[in-house]
């Protein structure tokens, strides 16, 4: 499902202007996507909502305007808010669909059924079930829904940032709430398992992009964004292996790196930084 009902052309002028650019060349380099496929936007009338939700997210747009025309660019004079932004974004969006983006779209309904949502806005049943099947992300279903509700437009996306705010639902966190991403360590291997949703006070302000991440009986918040590794506990990629390690800064380039009873020395070339531990949350008993 995509933006249309002849629509398509003057919401891409909408976005070129919030993004300041004139031309779809312009714009074309900015989101990475072939000017061929943007000309067949318009041609076909059907232009993906998750650029839609990226320029709002990019830009500070606001999201009604840039679907209907019917208000003014209110963040035309203030600065986009800090966050992924262009590829890395839309990237963070497509691997949020699927479950993850069904399960916020019905909790900021306060629905509990897909059901319940497919009643509201005539999706059939199995519509819903291939967004789930394929991890697709509905990007007009998530306009819709953070107009309908306001929920917050990077939440709803991404799965990251504060979900209060949210109306229509009794479920909605407080203002002290935000949710970042949850990941499971096994094997080596992070995979992303939905997201955590913590108070405010617990992540300083700080940390950029935190994530939760579960390893056996441990709980791990790291920051992503920190690569330049120091002396502490790091998240570290060893040959394509994942493990968190202690690591010592040593002269010359190198690291000592020690897991439990063993370490050893490498130069910080030899392995790659995936994120800083910033804590860790562990069971006494």
């Amino acid at each position: 499902m995509d933006v249309g009902t002849n629509q398509a052309k003057s919401i891409l002028e909408r976005i070129l202007s919030s993004y300041g650019v004139s031309t779809r060349q312009q714009y074309s380099e900015i989101v990475g996507v072939p000017l061929g496929t943007i000309a067949n936007w318009v041609s076909r009338d059907s232009l993906p909502g998750d650029y839609v939700i990226q320029c709002a997210l990019d830009t500070d747009a606001d999201l009604r305007w840039l679907t209907t025309g019917e208000l003014k660019n209110v963040s035309s004079h203030s600065a986009p808010t800090a966050g992924e932004k262009g590829k890395k974004l839309h990237e963070r969006m497509l691997a949020n669909g699927g479950k993850k983006v069904l399960q916020r779209i019905l909790h900021a309904y306060g629905f509990t059924m897909q059901k319940e949502l497919g009643d509201l806005l005539g999706i059939p049943s199995g519509t819903m079930s291939a967004w789930v099947r394929r991890d697709y992300f509905p990007g007009d279903i998530v306009i819709t829904c953070a107009l309908d509700t306001g929920a917050p437009l990077r939440w709803l996306a991404t799965g990251i940032g504060e979900t209060y705010g949210l109306q229509n639902t009794a479920a909605s966190t407080t203002e002290r709430h935000f949710s970042i991403e949850k990941y499971s360590l096994h094997n080596g291997k992070l995979e992303n398992t939905g997201e955590w949703i913590c108070d405010k006070l617990l992540i300083d302000p700080a940390i950029k992009n935190p994530a939760f991440i579960e390893k056996g009986e441990v709980r791990l918040i790291v920051d992503f964004d920190v690569n330049l590794i120091g002396n502490g506990m790091w998240l570290i990629d060893i040959d394509g292996v994942i493990d968190v390690y202690n690591v010592s800064r040593l002269p010359g380039g190198k690291l000592n790196i020690k897991s439990g009873a063993s370490s050893f020395e490498c130069l910080i070339n030899d392995i790659r930084c995936v994120g800083m531990v910033c804590f860790t949350i562990s069971k006494v008993m």
